[in-house]
């Protein structure tokens, strides 16, 4: 099988989203390596191997380097740990999901280079200095982009000329079971009614100010927060006795979580790091056919407005969840009719489906071109003329 070697910002075991749903479809078709940001080890660099799934090899690497992600003090450990267990021989192709790992591509020999851009990393807080030339670079090496949201889509279909949009898309036998009400999660137990959830990783972009306000505004109510803390301080979280931070929860565990709650959050900060977002779990809490209130996020305002409620204050925010929990289950129907067809008409299956065909109509258009351009070559120059034009040596 030809093996995808994916360069990945996030780690396969973190929140299961976007790189987790595509490469495991595509692990059908190939051989998935997937390497994440090295973490610290005082002593010689190693790979931690493991592997989550068939046709799936997840590597971390450690190295005595201090730098985060793929920092240029990484590049030669890196460098040395990749001629370790990757072999270039086999055919392969390169997946970025990190414009900081492309150093690393002289490493290999890709028949198609991949970038999938699930995120504008360079408008997240203090990123990487050379994460805006990195990414100049890589849609320039790159055969293919694909975009996460409308938002990404416009902002880099101008810069490659092969950029195609694949939102985000929903397992939805999965979170389907999350109709089934009874089936709660025991992690609810103490926590009683009405529950507010979200669940996702919680970073920079979430408005854990607004967290706040809604637990101040309706001590009664209580907010369920699921997921990792990322790159911010947990002591900054707002603290109240009805908000609930529950850590990181495993992916089949979800909708157990959805089944008990009574409205679903989507409580991003509008900043520059939250303006192309496309959140994996909108399309998750539809299928759940639960309420669902976000901030003006315009990925979810242009994609969902006519389902999400859509609240452009904090103030605007606490009365979309009172409406909600008042809504008659008459009127939450007319909503359930539009969040039904909406997550009809999309599944990750259908995307890794169209994504692959994408990637081997590009394979071969890339060899075409490449013969073309070989036999356009020889034709106007000989074997020994090409030599001797190469290497500026002129005829006696």
């Amino acid at each position: 099988m030809t093996t995808i070697i994916v360069f990945s910002h996030l780690r396969w075991d973190s929140a299961y989203q976007r790189p987790q749903h595509l490469l495991s479809g595509l692990a059908e078709n190939y051989k998935i390596v997937f390497i994440e940001e090295p973490v610290f080890h005082e002593h010689d660099s190693f790979l931690e191997t493991s592997i989550p799934g068939p046709n799936i090899i997840v590597l971390k690497p450690h190295t005595p380097v201090t730098a985060s992600g793929f920092h240029d003090e990484q590049l030669p450990h890196l460098i040395k740990l990749m001629r370790q267990f990757v072999g270039i021989d086999e055919e392969h192709l390169a997946w970025f999901y990190t414009p900081m790992a492309l150093p690393l591509l002289q490493e290999l020999n890709p028949s198609l280079v991949v970038y999938d851009c699930m995120d504008e990393l360079a408008a997240f807080k203090n990123p990487p200095k050379q994460m805006l030339q990195r990414e100049n670079a890589l849609l320039k090496v790159a055969d293919l982009v694909f975009t996460a949201g409308p938002s990404l889509h416009r902002a880099k279909q101008g810069r490659h000329a092969n950029v195609h949009y694949f939102p985000n898309s929903v397992d939805l036998v999965h979170f389907k079971q999350a109709l089934d009400r009874t089936h709660v999660h025991p992690a609810h137990e103490d926590i009683p009614g009405p529950r507010l959830g979200y669940y996702g990783v919680i970073d920079e972009r979430i408005d854990t100010e607004l967290i706040g306000r809604i637990a101040d505004a309706h001590p009664q109510w209580q907010i369920v927060l699921a997921g990792p803390v990322v790159k911010i301080d947990p002591a900054t979280l707002p603290r109240r006795h009805n908000i609930h931070y529950l850590g990181q929860q495993p992916y089949k565990a979800l909708p157990q979580f959805l089944a008990g709650w009574n409205v679903c959050l989507l409580p991003f900060a509008i900043t520059e790091s939250s303006h192309f977002i496309n959140p994996t779990n909108t399309l998750e809490y539809m299928a759940a056919e639960l309420p669902i209130v976000s901030t003006p996020v315009v990925d979810i305002v242009d994609l969902y407005g006519n389902v999400v409620s859509i609240a452009h204050s904090s103030r605007a925010f606490i009365k979309a969840c009172e409406t909600a929990l008042l809504t008659t289950p008459e009127e939450h129907n007319q909503d359930i009719v539009k969040m039904k067809e909406m997550v009809s008409e999309t599944s990750w299956s259908t995307t890794v489906e169209k994504m692959h065909e994408l990637m081997q109509l590009t394979r071969e258009q890339k060899e075409e071109s490449s013969s073309a351009n070989r036999h356009s070559l020889n034709r106007a120059y000989p074997v020994g003329a090409q030599f001797n034009q190469r290497w500026q040596i002129k005829s006696a």
